[in-house]
């Protein structure tokens, strides 16, 4: 089923060069909308910085997880299981889970839970992200949808961890 859905995907690669070009280009240069995202809650006051620090902290710990799963965990990319179109290389390194969807999830499920406009840009742009990874061929969309939820899981836990953290600070 999932390599059914995968090539439902990825067999559209290829037809259009500018949709392509859009995929690439959301691929490998969204992570710096994101970090403008966060750079720009960081520089403001109150609850716009707290926002942003979670955002850093979701990413950080994402970040970990994924180096975790990856040391004990291998998934070959579909590219080295099948014959499939490949838009732009990568590494040949585990396909599970997918280190851009796992970011930009924890970073946008940071954000939205406070500010909805820029959540709301955000995590579309999230959903293009992990599409384009299917689309390039680098992933599976099981790898999207485990590397979304994890994202979106740590983001959730850091959140309820510094409110926990603001109820009862130390002294």
């Amino acid at each position: 089923m999932d390599y059914k859905l995968f090539k439902l995907i990825n067999q559209l690669a290829g037809r259009s060069f500018w949709v392509d070009k859009l995929m690439i280009l959301i691929s490998n240069r969204a992570r710096y909308l994101y970090l403008f995202a966060i750079l720009f809650l960081l520089i403001c006051k109150g609850r716009n910085k707290e926002v942003g620090k979670n955002a850093v902290y979701s990413m950080c710990l994402a970040y970990l997880v994924n180096l975790m799963i990856r040391i004990f965990s291998y998934k070959p990319r579909p590219f080295v299981k099948h014959r499939v179109g490949i838009l732009k290389p990568c590494k040949m390194d585990s396909s599970f889970p997918s280190k851009h969807t796992l970011l930009v999830f924890a970073v946008s499920t940071s954000i939205i839970m406070y500010k909805k406009g820029i959540g709301l840009v955000l995590s579309t742009l999230s959903l293009l992200t992990g599409l384009s990874r299917v689309w390039l061929g680098h992933h599976y969309p099981s790898d999207i949808i485990g590397s979304a939820c994890i994202g979106s899981l740590i983001s959730v836990v850091v959140d309820r961890f510094q409110n926990e953290k603001k109820k009862y600070p130390s002294h």
